[in-house]
């Protein structure tokens, strides 16, 4: 064969074998914006140490770690200071947001049968709403057991409790409602507008006020629980998701995902005083947050960015920064103050960071797809 000839045949078979390799390997990163994350390793169901309802009591002193996975449907318990996977819990259909009952007796959580959508996602691609799973689960603290589901609000995705433990404060994302139910029947007490796809549900510590945020607008609807209307709303973020308040009740943090930014607002004129935006690229994306103990330091995960972010809440300055995992959502602070765990959705595990050092010590599987995150304590 002449040398040209083989030449040509040896790139074309270079770049069929190419094609075959992307083809096998499928494309690398995707692109930016509202794309879908790189897929995580596949899920493997980890082995709890017991089943629901054999779990014993927590201890004086101690602590848990509660995680809803959604798309396995189930709560993970983790022993706070040993690092143990006590218990997989089966609560429905896609449990995300959760939320104590004032005395720690109780866990809500919301479920919801609408499919899971990705930002961008073509609706009408998407299977059917399954609204007989639509609720509220009602977890039993002391057994770890399903008590019961609050049927009625269609398509909730986080929640508060008041302060005195007789209301649920509920966003109904399809519907762009508030609905307030009463928290022993499930009997609705009011509904109200809030915006378009409301998520984000976060009573203040003196229980005087309820921030609702809505992803489409872009605000906050601040609802007053002794009347349980709207009176006002904040013009935040992008696509806002979690509210976080400092412990006096003097400000609240919003997150705002799409933007990359956290607006500060006092929170008792319901006014928005700052806007920081975090530090690198467009994939940083805030979402849930918890403040330190002592008041110095907000911390934030960023779900495409990977990250947890430590910020000075009296400077907005970044003080540290560590990946703890691909897509982390939920984020929760030790009693102590010493660790931080984050849920990390797409690699279906708990990241254990030290809050001194802000290193990841340890990574602890749980359900598929880890969404929110709260810690019990006795």
């Amino acid at each position: 064969m002449h040398q040209g000839h083989r030449s040509a045949g040896i790139r074309c078979t270079a770049i069929l074998l190419s094609m075959l390799l992307l083809a096998a390997c499928g494309r690398s990163s995707p692109p930016e914006g509202n794309a879908a994350p790189a897929a995580g390793p596949a899920y493997s169901p980890p082995m709890p140490l017991y089943q629901p309802g054999e779990v014993p009591p927590l201890e004086a002193g101690g602590y848990r770690v509660l995680v809803t996975n959604e798309r396995s449907g189930e709560l993970a318990v983790i022993d706070g200071p040993s690092r143990q996977l006590l218990v997989m819990l089966p609560l429905g259909k896609r449990p995300r947001g959760l939320k104590f009952s004032p005395d720690h007796k109780l866990l809500y959580v919301a479920l919801s049968g609408s499919p899971i959508a990705p930002p961008g996602v073509d609706e009408d691609t998407l299977p059917p709403a399954d609204k007989g799973a639509d609720g509220i689960g009602v977890v039993d603290l002391e057994t770890l057991t399903l008590k019961t589901v609050l049927r009625g609000v269609s398509d909730p995705e986080q929640l508060a409790v008041s302060s005195d433990g007789t209301k649920l404060y509920i966003a109904s994302e399809d519907t762009g409602q508030a609905v307030i139910l009463d928290a022993a029947t499930g009997r609705e007490i009011a509904s109200l507008p809030v915006g378009g796809e409301p998520e984000g549900v976060t009573l203040s510590p003196d229980g005087r006020w309820v921030y609702m945020s809505s992803e489409e607008d872009h605000q906050i609807a601040v609802i007053d629980t002794s009347t349980d209307k709207v009176v006002a709303t904040l013009d935040v973020g992008e696509r806002p998701r979690f509210t976080e308040f400092s412990d006096d009740g003097a400000f609240a943090f919003i997150s705002g995902e799409n933007s990359g930014t956290i607006t500060v607002a006092d929170a008792r004129a319901h006014k928005v005083l700052h806007t920081w935006k975090l530090e690198g690229d467009s994939m940083v994306r805030p979402v849930g947050m918890t403040v330190s103990h002592d008041g110095k330091l907000l911390y934030t995960v960023t779900g495409r960015g990977k990250t947890l972010v430590a910020i000075d809440v009296e400077t907005g300055a970044q003080k540290a920064s560590v990946e703890v995992g691909p897509r982390p959502w939920g984020v929760a602070i030790s009693p102590d103050g010493g660790t931080l765990f984050t849920a990390n959705g797409s690699s279906h595990d708990v990241s254990v960071v030290d809050a001194a050092t802000m290193q990841v010590t340890q990574r602890i599987p749980v359900g598929e797809s880890p969404w929110g995150l709260v810690i019990l304590t006795r």
